[in-house]
C-alpha cells in the first residue's frame, strides 16, 4: 500500500514538472506569431522540444491527460493568414483560441490537480484537525494562571507545533486561510499570551476556512439524467417514502452530515468538531452555540453539544444515555447547556423515559433526543443535503 507520504511525493514531483510546462509555454505564448509570420526563431523550437520532453512527466488524472496541442511557428503563420484572407472575425477567433488550447489544458489539468491533491490529504488533514483542538484544550487549563510574558509550559505545546507544520505541508501550495500568519507568529514567539492569542483568534480563524475547503464544494453531485425537463414529461408515477438511505452512509459521513446541518441552521454560530479521545468508537462530536436574542433581556448563548451514533442495528438505551451524559464533563468549561442525541436508529423505551425525566428535573443540562425520524424531517427541507450524500432510496 502506498503511503500518504510517497504519495505526496508523487504529487509534488508532478506539480514541479506542471509548474516547468507552465513557464516554458509562457515563453512559447511570446514568440507565438500574433499574425501571417514564418521562419520560426531557433529559440521557439527549442521550447517546444523542452515542452515535450517534459510533457511525459505529467501523469493521467481519472484518464484526463495533457495532450500535445503545439504548432509549428509557420503553421501558425499560415493560419492567421488563411482567417485574414477569409475576412471573418470568426475565422480570426477561431485561430486564437486553437493557439491557445495547449494552455488551456495546462489549466484544466491544474484544476484536476489541485482537487485530487485535496481528496488525498482530506482524512489526515481532518485528524490533524480534531489533535490540534484536543491540544489546545489540554493547554488551556494549565498554563491559564501563568503570566503572560513567560513561555508556555506542558508536553502538548511541541506537539501542537508539529501537528500545525504538518497541516502546513499537507496543504502544499494551496491559499492558506486568513490568520494562519499569525497562528505561526504566536507558535514561534511562544508565550502565554501567544497562546491566548491562538485560542481566542488565530485557530479560530484557520479551523473553519481549513475544513469547508476539503470538500471541494465546486465537486459537482453526480446526475443520472441529462434533461430534467424530459424526466418531469414522463410523467413518473408512485409513492415516495420518507425514510432515508443510512445505511449508504459511512460514521464520518453521517458526523459530516451533522456538521453541515448545524452549521446552516438559523440561530446558531462557531460550529466546532470535538475528538472524543477516550471513546471505544473513536467517534467525534460537535459543539455548536445557540444564540437567542431577547428585545428586554439582550442576546444569551447556549453552548449544545451534538452526538453522533450512525447506528443501524441497535437502538440508544439506557446504558447509553447515562455514558453520553457523563462524557459532557469532559467538554467542560464552558459550561454545556443541552446535549442532543443524533442515531440513524432509535431510542429504546427507557432510555426515553430516562431522559424525560431528567429534563423534568430541572437540571442545567437538557436533553435532547434525534432519531431517524425526526432527522427526516429535518432533511426533507434541506434537499441539498439529501443530495449531496446520497440519502434518497432509489427504486
Amino acid at each position: 500500500m502506498t503511503t500518504l507520504d510517497a504519495a505526496l511525493r508523487q504529487f509534488e514531483a508532478t506539480e514541479a514538472n506542471l509548474e516547468r510546462l507552465d513557464k516554458l509555454w509562457e515563453q512559447i505564448c511570446r514568440l507565438q506569431p500574433s499574425g501571417p509570420a514564418f521562419s520560426a526563431p531557433p529559440e521557439y523550437d527549442e521550447l517546444c522540444l523542452a515542452f515535450r520532453r517534459v510533457l511525459p512527466g505529467v501523469p493521467a488524472i481519472d484518464g484526463f491527460r495533457i495532450d500535445d496541442r503545439l504548432y509549428g511557428y509557420d503553421q501558425a503563420g499560415q493560419m492567421h493568414l488563411d482567417a485574414l484572407e477569409t475576412g471573418e472575425m470568426e475565422a480570426q477567433a477561431s485561430v486564437l483560441n486553437a493557439l491557445d488550447e495547449q494552455g488551456r489544458l495546462l489549466r484544466e489539468y491544474r484544476f484536476r490537480l489541485q482537487a485530487k491533491r485535496r481528496e488525498l490529504v482530506r482524512s489526515r488533514l481532518l485528524k490533524l484537525i480534531d489533535e490540534v483542538d484536543g491540544l489546545l484544550r489540554a493547554l488551556s487549563p494549565t498554563n491559564s494562571g501563568n503570566e503572560a510574558n513567560i513561555p508556555v509550559s506542558g508536553l502538548p505545546w511541541s506537539r501542537l507545533k508539529e501537528a500545525i507544520a504538518e497541516i502546513g505541508a499537507l496543504l502544499g501550495g494551496a491559499p492558506r486561510p486568513e490568520g494562519w500568519s499569525n497562528l505561526q507568529r504566536h507558535l514561534h514567539f511562544g508565550m502565554v499570551c501567544d497562546l491566548s492569542d491562538i485560542l481566542r483568534f488565530d485557530w479560530p480563524a484557520v479551523r473553519e476556512p481549513l475544513r469547508s475547503g476539503l470538500y471541494g464544494q465546486d465537486d459537482p453531485v453526480p446526475v443520472e439524467v441529462a434533461d430534467l425537463g424530459e424526466m418531469v414529461a414522463a410523467r413518473p408515477e408512485g409513492p415516495l417514502t420518507a425514510k432515508l438511505d443510512w445505511p449508504a452512509l459511512r460514521d464520518e459521513d453521517f458526523e459530516r452530515l451533522m456538521f453541515l446541518l448545524i452549521s446552516d441552521a438559523q440561530g446558531y454560530e462557531n460550529p466546532e468538531w470535538l475528538q472524543k479521545t477516550h471513546a471505544p468508537d473513536r467517534g467525534r462530536d460537535l459543539s455548536v452555540s445557540r444564540v437567542e436574542a431577547d428585545p428586554l433581556l439582550g442576546v444569551r448563548r447556549y453552548r449544545v453539544i451534538v452526538q453522533c451514533k450512525h447506528w443501524l442495528s441497535k437502538s440508544v438505551g439506557l446504558r447509553d444515555i447515562g455514558e453520553a451524559r457523563s462524557q459532557m464533563e469532559l467538554w467542560q468549561p464552558p459550561r454545556v447547556d443541552r446535549l442532543v442525541i443524533a442515531t440513524t436508529g432509535r431510542f429504546t423505551a427507557d432510555a426515553i423515559e430516562m431522559v424525560e425525566q431528567h429534563n423534568q428535573a430541572d437540571r442545567a443540562l437538557y436533553i435532547s433526543m434525534w432519531p431517524d425520524s425526526h432527522l427526516e424531517r429535518l432533511l426533507a427541507s434541506r434537499p441539498h443535503l439529501i443530495g449531496e450524500f446520497g440519502l434518497r432510496r432509489s427504486g
